[in-house]
């Protein structure tokens, strides 16, 4: 692992992602979990103080990025929510079929390698009505800012842990085999990486 990617990357990461707007997202995207919780791509756990206590009786996290899960960890003691961590990439859950009630997703599936083998998995692991929460930035509307996510995505994606600016989460989702209630719109800052999407989705 190179040096940017265990000592700075770990920090810049938890930075941006608990900007104001993104946290605004979480609040009103996490609360809704319920039960048994699979959350992919936990990174530093700034999810963690929006779960509800009294509706969630497990939550396991996964990442790849190990030299995160020490942030999180910390967060979990602050949150007062066990979690059972896992250094693993979504692409392959270690989890049996129909074995989570909610899966969590938020600021994940751009920086997954195979984002749509990873969706398959977390609809495999959903019990039958199970519900997969999600907030995404992504492909944006409008054709000037979708060239701009082509030209920044080259160095982008070197300094942000391999983030893909780009990604048509709508048709990802879709291609994954579930239905979803979503909402999208630009939030605020750079507009390339701005267009984000959020809502639930359930098995089609």
């Amino acid at each position: 692992m190179k040096w940017y990617d265990r000592h700075v990357l770990p920090y810049l990461m938890d930075f941006a992602c608990g900007l104001p707007m993104v946290q605004a997202q979480r609040r009103l995207l996490v609360p809704q979990a319920q039960g048994r919780v699979l959350e992919v791509g936990m990174g530093t756990g700034r999810n963690l103080p929006f779960y509800d206590r009294q509706r969630v009786s497990l939550v396991v996290g996964v990442d790849p990025a190990m030299q995160m899960h020490r942030l999180a960890q910390r967060r979990s003691r602050q949150a007062g929510i066990a979690v059972e961590l896992m250094g693993l990439s979504a692409e392959h859950l270690p989890a049996t079929d129909a074995s989570f009630d909610t899966v969590v997703c938020t600021y994940t599936l751009c920086s997954i390698p195979d984002p749509l083998q990873a969706l398959h998995e977390m609809r495999r692991v959903l019990v039958p009505g199970g519900r997969l929460l999600f907030c995404e930035h992504g492909r944006a509307p409008d054709e000037t800012v979708r060239r701009w996510q082509d030209r920044l995505q080259p160095l982008w994606g070197a300094l942000a842990g391999g983030c893909h600016l780009g990604r048509d989460v709508p048709a990802l989702l879709e291609a994954a085999g579930f239905a979803a209630t979503m909402q999208s719109a630009y939030l605020a800052g750079p507009r390339p990486m701005t267009f984000h999407y959020w809502g639930h989705a359930q098995a089609a």
